[in-house]
């Protein structure tokens, strides 16, 4: 078995993908939507935050199912209780500790006018990590992925699964410090850079080729 690094073989990988038409434009349109996304006030990024803190140690899909139930009102009033019992309801694992964490995430309702005045997405990133409970490195990245900025990348099981099998990390890690996540960033960084594409957009065409899907 060959265990050299491949990272041209991922960039060959994602210039074919580019080339599929209709990829690009569901890749595109959903990036169109992120940069929407950047001009909602507070209450639909704080929407956007919760839904991050669904999706730890969970899946963006059921994530997307909770927020769609309990819509951003939702996120702001409902009681822990309350909270409990619609992500119990719904199967998420983690349903207390998660309601929890979105309560206290509510003394940050103004999270958009909080971060805007940071110089780069990276401070915010480091705003994010260092006073949202329930979130890290890729959680943050996500989140403000899909608030339109998208020079961050999204280090997720499926990514960790690609850079495997291009042999880019020699084992897939059951969790990521700070340190080995900017590390493996600083790698996709350089591939962003190879096919022209930013941080957020390469973190979709990867996704695809694990999941043949583009979610947020």
């Amino acid at each position: 078995m060959d265990t050299r690094p491949n990272k041209d073989g991922l960039i060959d990988d994602i210039f074919e993908l580019k080339k599929d038409a209709r990829v690009v434009s569901l890749i595109n349109s959903r990036i169109d939507l992120f940069r929407e996304n950047q001009k909602k006030d507070n209450i639909y990024w704080f929407s956007e935050l919760c839904f991050c803190i669904l999706t730890a140690n969970s899946s963006a899909s059921l994530g997307i199912r909770i927020q769609d139930k309990i819509g951003p009102d939702g996120f702001l009033n409902l009681s822990l209780t309350d909270l409990r019992e619609v992500l119990k309801e719904e199967g998420h694992r983690f349903y207390k500790k998660r309601a929890e964490y979105i309560l206290e995430a509510r003394r940050y309702k103004n999270i958009k006018d909080m971060l805007i005045g940071y110089d780069n997405e990276k401070e915010m990133r480091e705003w994010l990590v260092s006073n949202i409970k329930g979130i890290s490195y890729k959680e943050s990245s996500h989140f403000l992925r899909n608030v339109g900025y998208l020079g961050l990348a999204i280090i997720d099981r499926h990514i960790l699964r690609v850079m495997y099998d291009h042999n880019l990390i020699e084992t897939i890690p059951k969790t990521l410090t700070r340190r080995r996540y900017l590390d493996l960033e600083a790698i996709l960084e350089d591939i962003s850079d190879a096919v022209r594409l930013r941080p957020g957009e390469l973190d979709l065409y990867l996704w695809y080729t694990q999941t043949g899907r583009v979610l947020k």
